[in-house]
């Protein structure tokens, strides 16, 4: 297949498939961050809490399941590779989330929007990826360096379950872990939702194991050394203005897939719905906040080396020691950001 096809859209498809998946969850099954802070603090809805759970379980369960008979090495998954600080993680996390709650969105969903037709969306992953960028390779690169510097990561895999392979195995530990969690989710689900959590939660669990498995497939049967990588979307925004404007002279990434198919997912279930509309911002103090937004999700992502999906989902399914941590801040960031908005507007009225 890959002398078809060739590496680099190989690991395109790969991306896009996964991503593809992710955006019809989003549209589909209202598979969103934010929504499922807002939604158990506000809403006191927690059925969102378990469909990320049932996704969370399926994906950890997945990973460890094919690390275990071989057709995966967690200990190359790039989140696993390197040593990030502690510092950047949580002071990442809260900047992204405490901006996901003023923009709206997180960068997964605003893509998953702009294909049901929000130009708002649109405008928001723009600037959240450009952003990135800045952050990533351009004029804050340096302070980001000097400050919050990411370190390979010598001998054990950065992994919780790796650090207690003197007690049990890796694979049988987080086999173990993900199959608890994915049975929690279920148990804890509201029967109205259960059949709908249970098909979403493998599918967008199933989706994140897929980009790990399919980038290292292709770097075990290529000629090239692909990074083992999954879905986030922060840097692949930008990395998909980048190679739009410049791609005579750049390969594809994983990202750009990615990036791509949430956008069409994001379409289809917006078709499937009969909710495809054009909609634009009415509102110049609105859009203001959510711009402001845009902008700290992109640096907060780059901090903590990972958005809602990337160290919420990618990142935690390998058992990552720093995604808990990101993962609770972005969580934190979002309540204040959310409980700042919504008293600002109970003072107004």
């Amino acid at each position: 297949m890959l002398e078809v096809l060739g590496e680099p859209l190989a690991i395109v498809l790969i991306g896009l498939t996964g991503g593809l998946v992710l955006g019809l969850a989003a549209r589909l099954a209202g598979f969103c961050t934010l929504g499922m802070i807002e939604d158990v603090h506000y809403g006191e809805n927690t059925g969102r809490v378990y469909l990320w759970l049932a996704a969370l379980g399926i994906a950890i369960f997945l990973n460890h399941a094919l690390h275990h008979l071989g057709y995966l090495d967690l200990g190359r998954v790039v989140y696993l590779q390197n040593s990030y600080t502690i510092a950047g993680a949580m002071i990442g996390g809260l900047i992204f989330g405490y901006g996901m709650a003023q923009a709206g969105n997180c960068g997964f969903t605003a893509l998953a929007r702009f294909g049901g037709g929000d130009l708002r969306a649109m405008v928001i992953a723009l600037v959240m990826g450009v952003a990135a960028l800045i952050a990533l390779s351009g004029i804050l690169a340096p302070l980001r360096v000097l400050f919050f510097d990411a370190t390979p990561a010598h001998g054990t895999p950065t992994s919780l379950a790796f650090l207690a392979g003197d007690l049990v195995a890796p694979s049988v530990l987080g086999m173990a872990l993900g199959l608890t969690v994915f049975l929690i989710a279920l148990v804890k689900t509201p029967k109205a939702r259960l059949l709908r959590n249970t098909f979403w939660g493998m599918a967008v669990g199933g989706a994140v194991t897929w980009g790990f498995f399919g980038t290292y497939w292709v770097g075990q049967n290529g000629w090239q050394a692909w990074p083992v990588v999954s879905q986030t979307f922060a840097a692949s925004i930008g990395e998909t203005i980048h190679y739009a404007m410049f791609s005579s002279g750049l390969a594809a990434k994983f990202g750009i897939g990615s990036v791509i198919g949430v956008i069409s997912g994001g379409f289809l279930g917006s078709l499937i719905k009969g909710g495809f509309r054009w909609e634009a911002c009415e509102d110049p103090r609105e859009l203001k906040r959510q711009l402001f937004g845009a902008v700290l999700m992109g640096f907060g992502a780059v901090l903590a080396a990972g958005c809602s999906i990337g160290q919420g989902l990618s990142a935690m399914s390998s058992l990552s020691i720093t995604a808990p941590l990101v993962a609770a801040a972005i969580w934190l960031g979002a309540w204040v950001g959310l409980r700042q908005l919504i008293l600002g507007f109970e003072a107004e009225s």
